[in-house]
This record gives C-alpha cells, structure tokens and sequence, in this order.
C-alpha cells in the first residue's frame, strides 16, 4: 500500500463527514409557511375573531387569516383558546405561526411578542347598564366590581392608573370571553368592565342595555401576535407584503364593512325593540318563516330579519305608500308573485320570498356573496333599476360595482341632480336602502349569534378575587 491511500482514505471520510453534517444541518433547517403547507393560527370566541355558524368557521379574525393562507397558497389550521394566558404561551412555545385574537399592541406585550403590521385603530371604553349611575372619569371606577380579561391590555390600563387613583380595585378573569363579561354586566354581577372600540360596534346590537360610559386610556392598533422569536423564515417580510396588497386593492376595507359597517349606527332603543319582538312576537311566526324559508332555499334568519324590517312581524301592516302585509308587497309585485291576499302572513311571506330569489337570481354572475344578498336586500327596497343606476355611478367614481361597500357609497347619490340626471332611472332615496341593508344585515347578525351562543359551552370561570396590589403577586398584568 503506497503512502498516498491512507491520505486520500482521511480525504474522503473527511468530505463524507462534511456532507453528513451539511444534510443533517439542511434536514433540521426551519421551513418557511409555504414548505410547510399549512398556516397554523390560533384565536378566541367571539363575533369578532373566530365562530362557526351553520356555513362553518367566520368571524372577522378568521376570514383575514383565511386570506392570508390564500395569499401564501397554504391551508389554514385553527386552534381556539379561552384565554389571553393560553394563545401568549401557545406564542411563546412556538405551536403556532401567529395569534388571530384581536390584540392590542402595547409596550409591555412588545417585551415578549412580536406584531404584525396594524390592521385597524380602536379606543377602549368603559360599559356600564342602563338603570345605574353612569361613570364619568377613572375615579368613579373606584370601589366598584370591575371585572377584565387576565392578561389584556385593559388590565394593564387599570394598573397604569393604579396609583392615582388607589381605591381603584379590579379582578381578572382567566378563561372567560368577551361574551361572558357582557353577560356578567348585563345580569348584574359586575359594575363596570373594559372592551375594545371594534367589539363594542359588533356586540352592542346584542346588548342593547349596555351603553359607554367613558373613553379610557389612549388608543390603540390591533395587529396579529407572533412569538418572540420568529422560527419561521421569511414570515415577517411575508406579512408586510401582505397587509400592503389588501390595504391597497380595499380588500381590507370590504372585510370591515362586512363585520362591523351595518352595527357602527344601530340605534339602541330599535335593538331593544327587536330583542323584544324576537321573545314576544316571533315565536307565533318562527316555525312559519322557516317553512317558507326552506321552500325558497333562503335562510329563515335572513327571511325573519327581512319580514321584520318590513312590518315589525304585523301581518296587517300599512305604509303611506299602499305596500301592505308582512313583507310589504305592493299591488304590482303581489300580482306578479301570484298572491291573492297580501294580508294573509303565509302569502306574504312567500310572495316575499319568491320576489327576494327573482331578484337575487337576476344579479350579475359577477356579484358574489356575501355582497350578492346585499345588492338583492336593496333592490327588494328601491328597485333593481335604481340599484343599476348605483353601480354604473360606483364604476365611475372609480369603485368596484360587484363590491357593496363601494356601491352603498353611491346609492345615496342617486338624491342628488349632479348624479342622477345622467341616469337611465332617475332620482331616488338612495340613503333609504342603504340603512334598509344596514337594519337587516344587523337583526340578521342578532338571530345568528343568538343561535351560536346557544349552542356555546361556556369556559370554567377561573376569577381573581378582590385583593389588595400587594398581595396580587400571582396576577400577570399584560
């Protein structure tokens, strides 16, 4: 054997043992959310974030997630946590990608999180009941049942204003939503607590007995939660890239309008005025209205929330105009749907719905839902002509007319010269089908959730007790 075998031996297992370490240090190389296929989020209850209903997961956290796994071409996977405590170390353990969950951004969680860029401002408000005493500033909060979510950033207002105002107490509650807060101050069991502007405007129709007292602390930008330490290549830049597209193409603006536009004017004696109705008037009519409702393949929400705007459920309901009945069918249209008696519920109610389905039915294939209901819900109001007239306004201004958040902006226009007389229809009360849609989109929301809630398993209330500061070593304030 010659000198030169046992060098060119150690040349090669030196280069075998490079190409070992080199594969193992590629296998254990952390994946992007592409090479991974899958986007992994987590979120919390609620109308804002994350629910199902009868067409499956929606809320507003999950569809703009569901767009950014579109955006990445991945799949979405979804975890729902109880508590604040829970999705920050489901952050911090690196089990998911982000949290989805309506997150303030503040100092205290920048220590530990990263963020996403901002999505939307909010304020934060003070709830209290009608009936009692309406808080006026941060010192009638003091001595005083208050109650927020452990780990939010309104127990981390509280904490700030701690010192100026030492009689100032709170408990934190672990594992609660923001339902249950609601409920709790509904029912009595707390004075005050804490919410977020955004989940005010979405769950004030159900709570039509709970009203703002005040604005406290400063506000605020929600953004998506990410671990401290980001594992996943290139997620920040993707991120950044992403809310860049939706913020320009109004993509994000269309999803606002979608969850929060029709509940920002509810008036809050009409919702309480409906929650009545809904106990005292619609039990006689439910099992009907989901008859017909199955007949015409329409929702019965949907048809109930229609017949209700229309007539308050009052079968022999009279406008000024002549419309008459629970749908209030004018001579014409009656005739046209082949119903005899608009007073007789049944007929209204199935005149009603065959009109709504000719109308939907005649929409552009181009209108896509949910925006197709909404373009139909209109016409039902002000015709399907003026309805035509808006959109070709929308087109001109620049506005995508398949879209209801750009066409509602021009419907009112239609009572206005400038515009309408350089339409094939005319003049018309565009402001009226607008709130027309606004009114059934928010009933419509009421029935939906009434039945999700229902249907929801309430989380073990984990609560804090009153105690002194000193003695609350064991609360988290973040």
């Amino acid at each position: 054997m010659s000198r030169k075998t046992p060098l060119l031996f150690s040349a090669l297992l030196l280069l075998s043992s490079l190409w070992l370490l080199s594969a193992c240090a590629e296998k254990d190389q952390p994946k992007s959310i592409k090479e991974q296929g899958t986007l992994r989020i987590v979120s919390r209850n609620g109308p804002t974030t994350y629910f199902e209903d009868r067409t499956g997961p929606t809320g507003f956290e999950y569809e703009l997630a569901r767009l950014f796994a579109d955006y990445l071409e991945v799949e979405l996977e979804v975890t729902v946590l109880h508590s604040l405590e829970e999705i920050f170390e489901s952050l911090e353990e690196n089990n998911v990608h982000l949290a989805a969950a309506g997150l303030t951004i503040t100092e205290e969680r920048q220590k530990r999180l990263n963020f996403s860029p901002s999505y939307m401002e909010i304020k934060q408000y003070v709830l209290y009941r009608s009936g009692t005493n309406r808080p006026r500033s941060p010192e009638d909060l003091s001595n005083r049942k208050i109650t927020v979510m452990a780990e939010s950033s309104h127990s981390e207002i509280l904490t700030r204003l701690k010192p100026d105002y030492p009689k100032l107490q709170w408990r934190t509650a672990t594992d609660v939503e923001t339902v249950d807060l609601l409920d709790m101050l509904t029912s009595g069991e707390i004075d005050y607590t804490i919410l977020d502007s955004n989940e005010y405007i979405a769950n004030r129709g159900f709570y039509p007995r709970l009203n703002i007292a005040f604005e406290i602390g400063q506000p605020g930008e929600l953004a998506w939660a990410l671990p401290g330490q980001i594992m996943t290549p290139g997620l920040t830049d993707e991120l950044q890239a992403f809310f860049k597209v939706i913020k320009d193409n109004g993509t994000l603006r269309q999803l606002e309008e979608r969850f929060y536009s029709h509940s920002e004017q509810v008036n809050r004696v009409g919702s309480l005025t409906f929650n009545q109705a809904v106990e005292q008037r619609l039990p006689k009519y439910k099992e009907l209205i989901e008859e017909i409702a199955e007949e015409y393949g329409i929702d019965w929400r949907l048809l109930a929330s229609i017949s209700y705007q229309e007539s308050h459920w009052n079968p022999r309901a009279r406008s000024p105009t002549g419309v008459r009945g629970m749908m209030m069918l004018t001579l014409p249209t009656a005739k046209e749907m082949n119903i005899k008696n608009r007073l007789d519920a049944e007929q209204s109610l199935r005149g009603g719905a065959r009109y709504f389905n000719k109308i939907l039915q005649r929409l552009p294939e181009r209108v896509k839902e949910p925006d197709r209901t909404w373009f139909a819900l209109a016409a039902y109001n002000v015709g399907t002509g003026h309805l035509e007239d808006a959109r070709k306004i929308t087109e001109r201004r620049g506005g995508n007319p398949s879209k209801w958040a750009d066409v509602k902006d021009s419907l009112p226009l239609l009572s206005k010269r400038r515009w309408y007389k350089g339409t094939k229809h005319g003049y018309a009360r565009g402001n009226e089908p607008v709130t027309y849609v606004q009114n059934i989109r928010h009933f419509y929301n009421v029935l939906n959730w009434t039945d999700v809630s229902k249907n929801r398993t309430p989380p073990p209330q984990q609560v804090e007790q009153y105690l002194p500061e000193s003695l609350r070593t064991n609360i988290k304030t973040l």
